[in-house]
């Protein structure tokens, strides 16, 4: 642990706290591994082909944070796994927009 005078975040330094990513939330997708936490969203986002918004709601962590292991993380930690990812994020996106007309049409149609 660095020698700097660190902010306290529920009681545990915060560069303890970026180490480890979401160690300290309770009820959230803790790991040790942020690797092995990338590892894990892309093989669900694979097996459910499911979006950016549901695999982070699935394992309690931001969106951000799913799009940043995905996009970043997992690039390092496994490639194979990281160009599949790939391919469904670009599915989704050109998706979007479909996706979101459906769903407005559903709220004023009071569907």
């Amino acid at each position: 642990m660095c020698s700097a005078k660190l902010m306290r975040y529920n009681g545990q330094p915060s560069a303890h706290r970026m180490l480890y990513g979401n160690k300290f939330r309770e009820g959230c997708f803790l790991r040790e591994n942020i690797e092995e936490r990338a590892c894990e969203l892309a093989n669900y986002i694979i097996e459910n082909k499911s979006t950016v918004r549901a695999t982070a709601k699935k394992f309690g962590v931001s969106k951000s944070t799913v799009h940043k292991d995905l996009t970043e993380r997992l690039y390092y930690a496994n490639r194979a796994l990281y160009n599949e990812v790939k391919e469904l994020l670009e599915y989704n996106k050109s998706q979007r927009h479909i996706r979101g007309g459906i769903a407005t049409r559903k709220k004023y149609k009071g569907e």
